[in-house]
């Protein structure tokens, strides 16, 4: 299984951007995904995710600013950020986990990371 994130960049504070997190493979099932950011020096912190059920998580800062979302059908996760301030800047990452398929009648957990992404927010 593999991930392909895209989106983020420079933006002014107020502004917004769409990440976007795609995963790949032979996936049976998918039992979260989420998005993660990290600034240097700081260790990584959830900024929101998604249950199978879709039940939400938020990290408070970002509640009522930023909104994740997904696609069952195309395997896709995105993060609409809106209302962003110099204080989100960070490199963002997707993390899905679930379960692949191994050959014709095994599977296997899976929990795997995006690249990361970059969003700078300018004051």
């Amino acid at each position: 299984v593999q991930l392909q994130a895209c989106g983020g960049g420079l933006v002014q504070a107020g502004g917004c951007l769409k990440l976007s997190c795609a995963a790949s493979g032979n996936i049976r099932t998918i039992n979260r995904m989420g998005w993660y950011r990290q600034d240097p020096g700081s260790q990584r912190e959830l900024v929101a995710r998604l249950s199978p059920s879709g039940d939400t998580v938020y990290a408070p800062s970002v509640k009522g600013r930023f909104t994740i979302s997904k696609d069952n059908t195309k395997n896709t996760v995105d993060l609409q950020m809106d209302s962003l301030k110099p204080e989100d800047t960070a490199r963002y990452y997707c993390n899905v986990a679930g379960w692949e398929l191994i050959g014709t009648d095994r599977q296997r957990n899976f929990d795997i990371w995006g690249q990361g992404t970059l969003v700078t927010v300018s004051s």
